[in-house]
């Protein structure tokens, strides 16, 4: 069952077209995945096209037509629940049943290019086509934990696979996690599976205790 969602600014700001590419994704995931919030990306849409529809009509600019369908093109996913065509088959049993519009993200990413930052975690980059946040899955291996951190900027996330657990709860699949500066948290693996997010992040994380000021100059951050 999920149990963390999106608040409804967040959801208003996916649905109206105005966030960044890499929040949308997540966010684009999470909707896919959670018939709740599915539900509330519907009505929003209803609602503006009811504003819309009673708002006085304007003469259209030059190029008008050709700015929406081009960034139609660049939208992150189709509208949730609409029938797509399958992606292609998972590179591993992780990523085998992740939402359509990370399907399509992974086929555009093969050969996938998993690297190893501790015993515990890998992180696999992924290319959108944007300058202002990383993209990546995660993998924590079964009972793996991440070092405790804090974050220089906004990290958004959903779980694909698998489950995991910090300071503030318990995540399952399709569960969608926001954290900020000053939350600081140590991500915990279930014992009986690896764990799978796909996050975007505004700036790298900040390592924190006595090995933070060797660690944190080193963690790369690669936005793309």
């Amino acid at each position: 069952m999920i149990r963390h969602h999106p608040d409804q600014n967040l959801l208003l700001e996916y649905a109206s077209g105005s966030l960044a590419r890499g929040p949308s994704l997540v966010i684009a995931a999470h909707v896919q995945l959670c018939a709740a919030c599915r539900r509330q990306y519907h009505a929003l849409n209803s609602l503006g096209g009811s504003i819309l529809k009673q708002s006085p009509s304007q003469p259209l600019q030059a190029g008008a037509f050709e700015r929406v369908m081009e960034r139609i093109e660049r939208a992150p996913g189709r509208i949730p629940g609409r029938r797509e065509t399958p992606p292609p088959p998972a590179p591993d049993a992780t990523l085998a049943d992740i939402p359509p519009v990370l399907g399509r993200l992974l086929a555009q990413n093969i050969p996938l290019r998993w690297k190893k930052i501790t015993r515990s975690l890998q992180i696999c980059r992924l290319r959108t086509g944007q300058k202002h946040y990383e993209v990546a899955f995660h993998r924590l291996c079964s009972g793996g934990e991440m070092v405790e951190h804090d974050h220089r900027g906004s990290e958004l996330a959903v779980v694909l696979h698998g489950s995991f657990s910090d300071h503030f709860g318990v995540y399952n699949r399709g569960d969608f996690i926001l954290r900020q500066p000053g939350q600081v948290h140590r991500p915990i693996a279930t014992q009986d599976q690896a764990c799978v997010c796909f996050s975007a992040v505004s700036a790298p994380v900040a390592v924190t205790g006595i090995s933070g000021w060797l660690l944190n100059p080193l963690i790369p951050f690669r936005p793309g």
